[in-house]
């Protein structure tokens, strides 16, 4: 299930606590990058957040044949995002503790 969809179902069913959105996530994002490490099938994407802090995402293709660069990317892109999704959740967290 994409992010969207959950945030949908989230909302229908009227869970108002105190939460991350995937608005929020991508607001973080100020800038990404890319790179294919040549002669692979490794794709990065390093995520650049607001107040600097980076993450790095990854992915591989098993077999060269399949490799899609804009496909790498993707993945890439969503497996740095997913460690936005735990730094939020702790951010989060810490200042509900208080």
């Amino acid at each position: 299930m994409k992010d969207k969809e959950i945030e949908i179902e989230i909302q229908k069913k009227g869970l108002t606590a105190p939460r991350i959105t995937p608005e929020i996530i991508e607001n973080k994002i100020k800038a990404e990058q890319y790179h294919v490490f040549p002669g692979t099938t490794f794709t990065v994407c390093l995520l650049t957040l607001e107040n600097g802090f980076t993450v790095l995402g990854e992915s591989a293709c098993a077999s060269p044949e399949n490799f899609d660069e804009d496909i790498g990317r993707k993945i890439a892109r969503d497996n740095a995002k997913n460690k936005i999704w735990a730094l939020e959740g702790y951010l989060l967290k810490e200042k509900l503790s208080k």
